[in-house]
């Protein structure tokens, strides 16, 4: 498109959005094909449109679709509440490309009680309405069996799927199975049980599902009552274990206060890309509904644009008329006949925080699965994490840690381990002696290994790691920045593992002068940070003791040029020791390892 085009386009736009109403309504945005690539709502459609016009537009996102856009439609409504329900249903009807996107959660599973003569209550994956009515979705499986198992201890609703007819019952058709035997079914396909008794039960059911476990419990204790001033004490005694069972369901399983009713509650929970919707509906005291929407954002919308997307989204899907919405923020949203509220304590702020734990567990379980699936994803997730963590101007791809291990300055070793993408990379990692310190000087000794290892890396133009880390605090910290900064002018960033008193990392140092950075010890990248540490020591460690170990067996025999270990393991096997070597006669040597060594080992000791 050349700049004449678009002069021309954005003319014409500015044309159409100045004669746009002031009133509510809803706005649709078209592409060069005349296809929908927007649609919003306004309280004021003129002001709203407009505002995607302005010089002053920041949002990159925003941008973008405006330099897309090449015609606008636009509907007038008499409520911001109608626009909010007309944008949702042309965002379903069209789905176009700009707007959230919600991830329907079409694979939980719900509770569906057939429209048979005898009902079935089951749970299922498929919605068919003209099959029964269902009672879902249930986003926490281990909650909706709970239900189930109630529901079958108090009502022994049918489990066979025969299709039974009045008529067949009538005629006798069908007989008695297993189920009626062991006491799992009343067995009204042969008469057992009265047709009036068996759907009394199955509307009792719906109310157990739609949550009116209050009413169901008024009910069933007048009946209880009634009953025994009737003598029928068997009957009163079975409705009395019924109560109690449903009683005892309702203890275990309610969070909220009695006096709360009819309340729908939604927090958010953000990602750069996604939002992550909680929906709790609370009828009668109790939580009957719980869902978690993935909503995925394409122009950087607000938590206040998610939020009223997903009330009329989900009121809508639920069949809500709650009369009071619960939210953690204010939102610009009027709703006929419904109070918003914005709780700061008391049970309806902790109706609040469970919304949003659930929100975050959601979030967090998509991400678990994610990285499962994509192990790659965890180690930039944990990158991000630490940079944004230390504020590094880029990503730790590859860090490297130093440690020295010597004991009273004797066989004085340093080790270095590399890390890549967060997770260890052997074939990287380096051991070295120590030249050029006596004694046990620990940080000489750093300072001698870190010199070395990156005027090498320089020299053989290797990758620098993107992160330095030193096994220890300031001090350690200090000598490496000496290094690294005063003598070789890198410009790496530097950070310190300290332990405490248990020898266990506990403390993560950063900056110059370095300060203690707030991380807690459970976390992942934590966890990371003290394998990285615990893999230099043990690199560190097993070096200085196989040094220590070879020292400890070196003979005088390794120091004769020309004999090998072979020829010296020869000669200890047969005289035992280098005092019986040094005094063995030149025959006796031939005899064991041959005259040409022999005459070298001979040699060496007459000299």
């Amino acid at each position: 498109m050349t700049k004449e085009e678009n002069e021309a386009r954005l003319a014409k736009l500015k044309a159409i959005v100045s004669a746009l109403p002031e009133k509510p309504g809803s706005y649709q945005y078209y592409d060069a094909e005349g296809t929908i690539i927007y649609v919003g709502k306004a309280k004021n459609l003129k002001n709203r449109v407009s505002s995607y016009f302005h010089s002053e537009v920041d949002r990159f996102k925003t941008k973008v679709l405006v330099s897309k856009i090449w015609d606008i439609s636009y509907t007038v409504v008499n409520t911001e509440e109608d626009a909010l329900l007309l944008e949702n249903a042309l965002i379903k009807k069209y789905n176009p490309r700009y707007n959230v996107l919600l991830k329907d959660g079409k694979t939980y599973p719900s509770i569906c009680i057939t429209k048979e003569y005898l009902p079935r209550i089951f749970s299922t994956r498929t919605i068919n309405k003209k099959g029964g009515t269902y009672y879902g979705p249930y986003s926490h499986v281990g909650s909706m069996h709970a239900v189930l198992e109630l529901i079958k201890k108090l009502y022994h609703p049918r489990t066979c799927k025969f299709p039974i007819t009045k008529e067949g019952v009538e005629q006798k058709k069908y007989q008695l199975c297993l189920e009626y035997h062991i006491k799992n079914c009343g067995g009204p396909c042969v008469g057992k049980q009265t047709l009036e008794d068996y759907q009394k039960n199955i509307e009792q059911a719906r109310e157990i599902l739609k949550g009116n476990t209050r009413q169901v419990l008024r009910d069933m204790k007048e009946e209880m009552m009634q009953l025994a001033e009737e003598l029928r004490f068997e009957e009163a005694e079975e409705i009395k274990r019924r109560y109690l069972l449903i009683e005892s369901f309702v203890a275990s399983s309610e969070v909220v206060s009695y006096t709360i009713n009819n309340v729908d509650v939604l927090s958010i929970t953000n990602d750069d890309k996604v939002a992550f919707i909680n929906y709790i509906h609370v009828s009668n005291g109790q939580i009957n509904q719980s869902f978690t929407f993935e909503y995925k954002k394409k122009l950087e919308e607000t938590d206040e644009e998610l939020l009223q997307l997903a009330i009329v989204e989900m009121r809508e899907r639920f069949k809500s008329h709650a009369k009071e919405i619960i939210l953690p923020q204010e939102i610009n949203l009027d709703l006929e006949g419904v109070t918003i509220s914005v709780p700061q304590r008391g049970d309806k702020k902790k109706l609040l925080d469970l919304s949003l734990m659930n929100g975050k567990q959601y979030k967090f379980d998509r991400l678990k699965q994610a990285e499962k699936l994509n192990p790659e994803q965890k180690s930039v997730r944990l990158m991000k994490e630490l940079q944004d963590l230390l504020h590094l101007p880029k990503l730790p791809y590859q860090i490297e840690c130093f440690d020295n291990s010597n004991i009273s300055g004797s066989d004085a070793v340093a080790a270095c381990v590399v890390f890549k993408k967060m997770k260890p990379s052997k074939q990287d990692y380096r051991h070295y002696n120590i030249k050029t310190v006596v004694g046990p000087d620990d940080y000489a000794s750093m300072k001698e290994v870190v010199l070395r290892r990156y005027q090498r890396l320089i020299q053989e133009q290797q990758p620098l790691p993107d992160l330095i880390v030193a096994d220890g605090g300031k001090g350690q910290m200090e000598v490496i920045r000496q290094v690294v900064q005063d003598e070789l002018n890198l410009d790496i960033p530097i950070a310190g593992l300290a332990k405490n008193d248990k020898h266990r990392t506990n403390e993560l140092l950063y900056g110059f002068p370095a300060r203690v950075i707030g991380i807690k010890d459970t976390s992942e990248l934590f966890r990371v940070l003290s394998r990285l540490q615990d893999e230099v020591h043990r690199f560190a460690i097993t070096f200085h003791r196989d040094k220590r170990s070879k020292h400890a067996l070196h003979s005088e025999l390794d120091d004769i040029k020309g004999i090998g270990p072979k020829t010296r393991d020869e000669l200890l096997n047969s005289l035992k020791s280098v005092k019986k070597i040094r005094e063995a006669e030149l025959s006796v040597l031939e005899k064991i390892i041959g005259k040409q060594k022999a005459k070298i080992v001979f040699d060496y000791f007459s000299s």
